[in-house]
């Protein structure tokens, strides 16, 4: 582990610092080293930091930084990654998002970063057509080569996972306790061979317990990292609604399994349908064709050709980041441009300017930035 990763794990121990002010103090400190290292007097004038938010990382700092030191021997004796946001294996589809947790603790070894990542959440107690519904989607996924995410929970959850491991499918469970605590206890068994076909991930530290308000902040990252999440069966008043409507919030896609209008479990997805929350799954034909995926790659292929390439001697480091997000992005407002690409608000200015001289850049009204085509 670096020194730089002792001062990214101690920012999680620092009061009144969250994923926002987290994103907002790397961005004009330039590291989270140089966080700690700043003096109050200029904290305060960053966006956001008021003093008691500058007083707080003063006052706790010796303290935050000897509990990540703990945290970086835990790591390191059972095998978990730590991943600031900043990190190459940190999942780019929930960093975009304002509410990303700015560290995750992960075990496994499948990239968070699959071409194609689908959540299945449901029922903890789903009916014989829910159980059946759900092996029969991860089966139909197969040749789509999809990563699938859930809970880990029982019910709709474990059965999404268990399906991924027998059709030979990555399968991630994201988790409401710290990495070493699996919950419930008896799905060990199929974390522990997740661990070698995909993973289990949390925001939360060692010896963290699932307690009842940690799930739904659990659900966010469930809904956040995947491209659609798919409601299998759920009450009306349910928890796997709560993750509906955060993938809603997020933009997300959101799709639901219709089912018997008898049926308990089928109220909330069929009140997903009804209120046009959720598109309808029937097939996966249905997912291929929301989510665009038949003409994806000759999109990508088209997108390919447009993206101009880059010679990183033409370029200095910081102006490489810049670019890339760029091309993934086309335009981006300069604060998110700052943490995205990782350079510093002090220096960015500067960067863009040159970028701009190369013909590379363009500003555009309202701090936003756009590549020159």
């Amino acid at each position: 582990m670096s020194e730089e990763a002792q001062f990214e794990v101690a920012l999680s121990f620092l009061p009144y610092v969250g994923p926002q002010l987290t994103k907002v103090l790397v961005s004009y400190c330039g590291s989270a080293k140089a966080i700690f290292v700043t003096p109050a007097a200029k904290l305060v004038k960053i966006p956001g930091i008021g003093e008691r938010v500058a007083n707080s990382i003063r006052d706790n700092a010796r303290q935050a930084l000897l509990e990540a030191d703990q945290v970086l021997k835990q790591a390191e004796a059972k095998e978990v990654q730590l991943l600031f946001y900043t990190s190459p294996k940190y999942p780019n589809r929930l960093k975009q998002l304002p509410d990303a947790p700015p560290l995750l603790y992960y075990r496994g070894n499948a990239d968070l970063n699959h071409r194609r990542i689908i959540s299945m959440v449901g029922t903890r107690k789903p009916s014989s057509y829910g159980m059946s519904v759900t092996e029969r989607i991860v089966e139909d996924l197969k040749p789509l080569n999809v990563m699938i995410v859930s809970g880990l929970a029982y019910g709709i959850d474990i059965l999404a996972h268990r399906a991924a491991l027998q059709a030979g499918l990555p399968t991630i469970g994201v988790m409401a306790s710290g990495p070493d605590i699996i919950y419930p206890g008896v799905h060990k068994k199929y974390a522990e061979k997740m661990l070698e076909q995909g993973g289990v991930l949390t925001e939360n530290t060692f010896g963290t317990k699932p307690d009842a308000p940690r799930f739904p902040a659990r659900n966010r990252i469930i809904a956040g990292m995947s491209d659609c999440t798919i409601v299998v069966e759920a009450a009306f008043k349910s928890g796997t609604l709560i993750t509906a409507d955060i993938a809603h919030s997020y933009d997300k896609e959101v799709m639901a399994v219709p089912g018997n209008i008898n049926s308990p479990v089928s109220e909330g997805t069929n009140h997903l349908i009804k209120s046009n929350k959720a598109a309808v799954y029937t097939c996966s034909q249905d997912l291929v064709e929301l989510l665009n995926w038949d003409v994806e790659d000759s999109l990508a292929a088209k997108r390919a050709a447009a993206i101009p390439v880059l010679n990183p001697k033409d370029f200095t480091p910081e102006e490489m980041q810049v670019l890339q997000v760029l091309i993934q992005a086309g335009e981006e407002h300069m604060d998110n441009l700052s943490w995205k690409a990782q350079v510093p608000v002090s220096q960015l200015a500067s960067v863009l300017l040159a970028l701009e001289f190369k013909g590379m850049v363009k500003a555009i009204p309202g701090k936003r930035f756009a590549l020159i085509r």
